[in-house]
This record gives C-alpha cells, sequence and structure tokens, in this order.
C-alpha cells in the first residue's frame, strides 16, 4: 500500500506517493536521486548511510520513509554549497581521511552533528562520536585529525 509522504530534504521540499515501509536510504537513492549516502550494510552497522534528522545522526537503512515525513532531514548533498566544499568536507580531503571514499560521507555527518553540539571537541570525543561507523582504509586516526581540523577551521572562521 503506498501512500503521499512529505519530505524536506537539505531544504528541498519532496512530496512521494511511496510505501511507507520503505527504508528511507532506498527512497533518498532510488525516487530522490541523492546517491552520496552511501548503502552499506543495511543493518545500521557500518554508519555508511548516516543522515542527520532534526540535526541528529541516523542511520537511514533502519528508518522507515514514513518516520522522516514532517522531519528537517539533511544529507551529505546539502553540506557544500555551489560546488564549493564544506569546511568538514574539505579538512577531510586535506588531512587524507578519505581512502576510498565509500564510508566519507558517513563520517562527515557525524562529524557535523558534532560540531553543531560541541564546536570544541577533544580527540576522545571525536574518537567516541564515530564509533558507529566503519572503516577499512584509514585507521580511524585521519579522520579524527580531520574533524578535529574542521572544529579548529570553524571556530577560527578560516576559509
Amino acid at each position: 500500500m503506498k501512500m503521499l509522504i512529505n519530505l524536506c530534504i537539505n531544504n528541498d521540499k519532496y512530496e512521494l506517493f511511496v510505501d511507507p515501509a520503505r527504508p528511507f536510504l532506498d527512497v533518498l537513492r532510488d525516487e530522490i536521486g541523492l546517491t552520496g549516502t552511501k548503502k552499506g550494510c543495511e543493518e545500521g552497522e557500518c554508519g555508511a548511510c548516516t543522515i542527520l534528522i532534526d540535526g541528529k545522526p541516523v542511520n537511514s537503512c533502519m528508518m522507515l520513509v514514513a518516520q522522516a515525513q514532517n522531519k528537517q532531514i539533511t544529507t551529505i548533498e546539502g553540506l557544500g554549497k555551489n560546488e564549493e566544499l564544506d569546511i568538514i568536507q574539505q579538512a577531510f580531503v586535506d588531512k587524507g581521511a578519505i581512502q576510498c571514499g565509500y564510508c566519507s560521507p558517513g563520517f562527515i555527518m557525524v562529524t557535523k552533528a558534532l560540531l553543531e553540539k560541541n564546536p570544541d571537541p577533544t580527540e576522545e570525543e571525536a574518537m567516541s562520536a564515530v564509533s558507529g561507523n566503519l572503516c577499512r582504509c584509514t585507521g580511524y586516526q585521519k579522520i579524527v585529525d580531520a574533524m578535529l581540523e574542521a572544529a579548529r577551521v570553524r571556530r577560527e572562521g578560516i576559509k
């Protein structure tokens, strides 16, 4: 059974006629075309599908599209502006925190949520924030370095 679902994703409005029990990740990728959010384990274990719902990190593979209705949703595509990378995205590039890149959108979204809540995290707080995200390439140190660099750049207002 399909129903009309109203979504606000990256400040854009969408009205879709879909099965309300469909995984939100599938709707993002297949119906809306936002493929930056990655499909990894489909069990909420890897964090590759992390998006922000009302500013909080959520595994989009574990939520139903109906649960996204009337929420403020941010995906990786919602960060940069006019072909310019967001400060967090740039820090990941500058610190070499992107290897294969598959897990990067999830890590970047977790970083965004952390820095909105805590603009000056410690290394331990950064490590804790990404504890639900898996990476097979970087060894995590470069990811944490990028998180702390993004925090510094945001605090200092550097472009």
